[in-house]
């Protein structure tokens, strides 16, 4: 059985806005959930062209970090909304 730390959402949620930004520099994210499921919304111009799994690739690969390990601070994204503006 997985071990889950209840982190306060607000914390989780400015840890991915942050390294989502980084990761694609430019964009507007937001970023929403709790207990460790959470929605991000993404708008980049890295995007434009791309197709969808190349999109939520972009952006699950930023936040890896952030679910690794039993004790990850996200356990699931439910939804991405990744669009070119």
């Amino acid at each position: 059985m997985a071990l889950h730390i209840n982190r306060p959402a607000a914390e989780t949620t400015e840890r991915i806005e942050k390294a989502i930004a980084e990761a694609i520099p430019g964009c507007e994210v937001e970023a929403r959930g709790m207990g460790g499921h959470f929605e991000i919304r993404v708008v980049a111009a890295q995007f434009s062209g791309k197709n969808t799994l190349a999109k939520h690739r972009m952006v699950l690969g930023a936040i890896a970090h952030l679910m690794e390990g039993d004790a990850a601070p996200v356990h699931a994204v439910d939804k991405i909304e990744a669009v070119a503006p």
